[in-house]
């Protein structure tokens, strides 16, 4: 079973620095009927403009993902931690039993584009923790048009950036959740097996694609429940984010 959670359903606010959305209730937007899919509590697509920024703030019992899509964003949190998250990065933060941090566009001129995910950790009050990894090849020698996926490790296949059990690349993430992203080119095709009894949120960062023969294009989302082979053909060059969850 495929639900589709459109793009054009998604709650939305422009707040001049912020133009985001949302798939799930979040703050202003209260939607009884879309609050959390398994495990996942929040994906907004946030856009904030040139040195604009979330101001330092607190989090508990969340693990809380920035996938950046264009842009770089700044992030500082109180266990001292400082670094820039750029496209084709992975990081994660264990909010666990209390954190302060700030998320801010350091560029003058350019917006940063990304998604903020939010996932329901296995068990609360764990000790706050960072990480962040980089997973852009090390030749690479320009960064990709803004809306071009980037030729990375994750173009035609599936990249794993976050799981309970890491493998090698992998940063740590506190539930039974395996994130995966692929970048695809017009026409190209991906499957992805889901074990009995798992389920799967598909998120499309760009372009258009059907998974097992339902169209979706940027911004949608899916639920998927009682299926066990998923195959993703891109209309458009695609970038496209695969929640594996329990």
């Amino acid at each position: 079973m495929i639900t589709v959670r459109a793009s054009e359903q998604r709650g939305h606010f422009n707040h001049g620095w912020l133009d985001t959305y949302h798939t799930f209730s979040f703050a202003d937007y209260h939607d009884p009927e879309h609050m959390h899919f398994r495990a996942l509590r929040v994906i907004n697509e946030d856009v904030v403009a040139p040195g604009q920024g979330f101001g330092t703030h607190p989090h508990r019992d969340m693990e809380i993902i920035t996938y950046v899509l264009d842009g770089a964003l700044e992030h500082r949190d109180s266990l001292g931690n400082g670094s820039i998250i750029r496209p084709g990065d992975g990081q994660r933060m264990s909010a666990g039993s209390g954190i302060l941090h700030s998320e801010f566009n350091p560029s003058p001129m350019d917006p940063v584009h990304l998604l903020q995910i939010w996932i329901l950790p296995e068990q609360k009050g764990i000790e706050p923790s960072y990480e962040q990894k980089a997973f852009r090849p090390q030749q690479r020698q320009q960064r990709p048009s803004p809306g071009t996926p980037a030729p990375e490790d994750k173009q035609g296949k599936w990249k794993v950036i976050a799981e309970r059990m890491p493998a090698e690349g992998a940063v740590k993430i506190h539930q039974d959740v395996k994130l995966s992203v692929a970048s695809l080119e017009a026409g190209g095709q991906i499957t992805y097996s889901l074990a009995n009894g798992r389920h799967a949120w598909i998120q499309i960062a760009r372009g258009s694609v059907t998974l097992n023969g339902t169209a979706l294009k940027q911004g949608d989302g899916a639920a998927v429940s009682q299926e066990t082979e998923l195959t993703i053909t891109a209309g458009q060059a695609a970038e496209v984010l695969l929640f594996d969850l329990a």
